[in-house]
């Protein structure tokens, strides 16, 4: 067989492999978490769907009622839409199976089985904050979000966010003015933004990373899908850091969440008149971390690592295989080409070395040392670690 016979052999397999995930999808009242408990147990989403009502119901979880919607699934049209939907508009399927499948989210307790994605989902990505905060974020609030999410961009962090009014679209702002990376969480499907006037600011964010939702392209927004998104924004990243909150803000569920999945938790303190630091203040007496700088943040990170469970349900920590992007990689080849034994580099021979612009050196070497690869000393002084 060809090369190209293999090719599209794969491709085709991979197509209805899709599809039946899709059908398996469309089916209402069941979710990722039972869905792939039923992948596990039966070996694909097509044995699944050829299952008995019998053969169904002897999975935990699966009562008779969803075992017969399964064993009759008539989602064969709504799985084509989705798909035609996808097709159409640019709109990538990216399944918990994939490589490109975010490792960091793989590892939350009730992970999605599956992302929507416009743009792209790169490796770079696993080193991630999420920056939440209140929609009606005093004008105050904005700033700081938009400056923080800025900062830590230029770090070479990912900033992940909900697209929310407020806290949330002004750290997007803030990574894409800072010419970072940035990722949108939706509650809805990637063709029904909410909020409405967002429309450009997905195209943004798209352009300098990724939009992405659970749920099919054309799900309209409702009340119940937030909550649930908040736990891929949080699942997504290292850390969480809120940023004005009221007492019912959205954002403490996030925050919650990000604490479950044992990820960091960082929260701003506010003006007590203001009922925006409300929130925040109640985080920090639970004691969530404190922070009022992004230099305190990156030092909450600490050597960055991946958390992981133990078979016995034990949670253990592995040192980060963080993939470093091309750049970063360069920049790692000038610190070692302008050192020797005994003498450091300094990050202006590693401009003069590369001759490229100092702000991207300088954004490439933070990157460096919060991934604990390099260390920067006085003098202007980096060398590898």
């Amino acid at each position: 067989m060809s090369h190209s016979q293999l090719q599209e052999n794969s491709t085709l397999i991979r197509h209805e492999h899709l599809f039946d995930r899709l059908r398996l999808a469309a089916i209402p009242g069941l979710g990722p978490i039972l869905r792939r408990r039923l992948i596990s147990q039966f070996g694909s989403a097509s044995r699944v769907l050829q299952q008995s009502v019998a053969s169904l119901e002897s999975i935990h979880g699966i009562g008779h009622r969803l075992a017969s919607a399964i064993s009759m699934s008539s989602t064969h049209d709504e799985a084509s839409r989705i798909l035609e939907d996808c097709q159409q508009h640019g709109i990538d399927i990216v399944l918990d199976t994939d490589p490109v499948f975010p490792d960091l989210l793989s590892q939350i307790p009730d992970p999605p089985d599956m992302l929507f994605v416009r743009g792209t989902l790169d490796p770079c990505d696993s080193l991630a904050i999420a920056v939440v905060g209140a929609r009606h974020a005093t004008k105050a609030g904005q700033r700081i979000a938009h400056t923080f999410a800025e900062g830590l961009a230029h770090a070479g962090l990912t900033i992940v966010s909900g697209l929310a009014r407020g806290i949330d679209a002004a750290a997007h702002r803030g990574a894409i003015n800072a010419g970072g990376r940035t990722i949108a969480v939706l509650g809805s499907g990637l063709r029904n933004i909410y909020p409405h006037e967002h429309h450009q600011l997905v195209e943004d964010v798209v352009s300098h990373g990724a939009a992405v939702s659970e749920l099919p392209p054309s799900t309209p927004p409702h009340a119940a899908a937030f909550p649930r998104r908040n736990r891929i924004v949080s699942g997504l990243s290292l850390g969480t850091i809120v940023i004005q909150a009221s007492q019912r803000s959205g954002a403490l569920i996030t925050a919650r969440l990000a604490g479950e999945q044992g990820r960091d938790v960082f929260a701003l303190p506010g003006p007590i008149e203001c009922r925006m630091s409300a929130g925040c203040h109640s985080l920090i007496r639970d004691g969530v971390t404190l922070v009022t700088c992004i230099d305190e943040i990156l030092d909450g990170l600490g050597p960055l690592h991946k958390k992981v469970r133990a078979s016995d349900g034990r949670d253990i920590h592995k040192p980060a295989e963080l993939q470093l992007d091309e750049f970063e990689q360069n920049v790692l080849a000038a610190i070692d080409a302008t050192s020797d034994q005994t003498e450091k580099t300094t990050i202006n021979a590693v401009v003069e070395y590369m001759n490229i612009e100092p702000s991207r050196v300088l954004a490439a070497c933070a990157a460096l040392e919060i991934r604990r690869i390099a260390i920067r000393s006085p003098g202007n002084i980096i060398e590898r670690l």
